[in-house]
């Protein structure tokens, strides 16, 4: 197959080398590599920076490309890169997403939860030797309450807010949060009392500065009911009890729903403001590995007897937003593979024409012993060769845009994305799967242009020689 590869080597080379297109793309890089340098060096990052540069890397392939291919070729080879470099960012901008999210949610969270659906929950502790001995991949266990609250401040501010109660010696083991804190430490809810007799509280920062609450001040949380309903844990009467807190925690997890309404205090102290003695709302579980999660929850609901008890793995419980966002990305992938595609019917266009301009030399192929499947084998090459190094830059333009962005930082606003930065994850598997797919693409993209240089005759060709 070597003289196809060089016949379409010539029909895919320019001719010669063009000096100004090369100068272009020298001055294009330099270009490029001062928006890089713009981007990473100024404070606070520069987004001109940013766009400077993706556009001088997509000026440098376009005028290196033109320094050695046709337009024609160029054109169609451009026409990948861009489909593939947009499809890069997005898949590794939704795979961000996912993981910043997951990332996000245990952290602050168990990986199970075991809740009791009817009764009290005061066998907690059976419960807990239970759930421990379950499966060795189990790490820690602790029991919780959770529950909605009011929290005022000296300001007069008010919030409705989630009050968590946790074991301070358990709590360190089951979830992530001491990662988190940017004042203060987890550890602060074992202590009992301050020296004004005021058990402690951690809250999130943005819960704090809606409250203007700052490290070490008091606040005022609101029990709007005197019991709760032993089934629902919802309120059954309306008589408001009110209890003293001394803030000795800050906590930034970077998801807005957790840092604005979410606060930690020892289980002992949620269970004097519920008000229903020693019972608990669940026991969650920590686990070693996040994806047997679900194996290890159906264990426990097996053992366990689902009712009364209820058993969630993490991905349950958090259903609907891992769904949308699942849901979100294939759809994406789906509409940027149709725009790889539409780029194939440039390479097919361009192709097609190839074809009709080279009629003649096809003929000579054919009647100096060329076969048919020689012939089209040409314009495979041809094909392929388009849509591999467009391929390869593509990647290349969108790996370096993801790091790019991902230097940058790309603020977002945490009350619509819930997370306060644009989060950018490449996974090379991922990535692979790009490029495996555009050259599926394109390999079937040759197959009509290839099949017409192969169907005509020599006396076609050199009919009017």
């Amino acid at each position: 197959m070597a003289y196809e590869v060089n016949i379409g080597w010539r029909y895919l080379y320019g001719g010669k080398h063009d000096r100004r297109m090369a100068a272009c793309a020298i001055a294009s890089l330099l270009i490029s590599g001062a928006g890089l340098y713009l981007a990473v060096t100024s404070h606070g990052g520069s987004p001109a920076g940013v766009v400077t540069s993706v556009l001088g890397l997509l000026a440098t392939a376009f005028f290196t490309l033109l320094t050695f291919f046709s337009v024609f070729a160029t054109v169609s080879v451009l026409g990948v890169i861009l489909a593939v470099a947009a499809l890069t960012v997005v898949m590794s901008v939704t795979t961000g997403f996912q993981k910043q999210f997951r990332d996000k949610v245990l952290g602050v969270n168990a990986h199970v939860i075991i809740m009791r659906s009817a009764g009290d929950f005061d066998n907690y502790g059976e419960v807990l030797d239970i759930a421990s001995k379950i499966d060795p991949q189990v790490l820690a266990v602790q029991p919780f309450i959770f529950a909605e609250m009011l929290v005022t401040s000296g300001t007069g501010q008010v919030s409705g807010v989630a009050i968590k109660g946790v074991d301070p010696q358990r709590v360190t083991r089951v979830l992530d949060l001491e990662q988190h804190m940017i004042e203060g430490t987890v550890s602060s809810l074992a202590t009992p009392r301050d020296a004004t007799g005021l058990p402690p509280i951690i809250m999130g920062r943005e819960l704090a500065r809606k409250l203007g609450i700052k490290y070490g001040d008091s606040v005022t949380v609101v029990v709007p009911i005197a019991t709760f309903d032993e089934k629902t844990w919802k309120p059954k009467s309306s008589s408001p009890r009110t209890r003293k807190f001394r803030v000795t925690g800050i906590f930034y997890s970077g998801f807005d729903e957790y840092d604005r309404r979410l606060m930690y205090t020892s289980l002992r102290e949620a269970q004097a403001l519920v008000g229903k003695g020693d019972q608990v709302m669940g026991v969650e579980l920590k686990v070693a590995n996040v994806d047997r999660a679900k194996e290890i929850a159906g264990k426990l609901s097996r053992r366990l007897g689902e009712p009364p008890y209820q058993v969630q793995d993490w991905y349950e419980l958090n259903h609907n937003l891992f769904t949308a966002l699942t849901l979100q990305k294939t759809v994406l992938l789906i509409i940027l593979f149709i725009i790889i595609i539409v780029a194939s019917f440039n390479m097919v266009a361009a192709l097609t024409m190839m074809v009709t301009d080279k009629t003649r030399e096809i003929a000579i192929l054919k009647s100096m012993g060329s076969t048919s499947s020689s012939v089209a084998k040409v314009f495979q090459v041809v094909g392929i060769a388009i849509g591999g190094v467009g391929t390869l830059i593509g990647v290349g333009v969108g790996v370096a845009t993801c790091y790019l962005v991902s230097a940058y930082g790309y603020h977002l606003d945490p009350r619509v994305y819930l997370i306060d930065r644009l989060p950018i994850q490449v996974d090379p598997f991922e990535v692979c799967e790009v490029v495996v797919g555009t050259m599926i693409i394109c390999i079937m993209a040759t197959l009509f242009p290839a099949a017409k240089a192969s169907s005509l005759t020599p006396v076609e060709g050199l009919r009017y020689d």
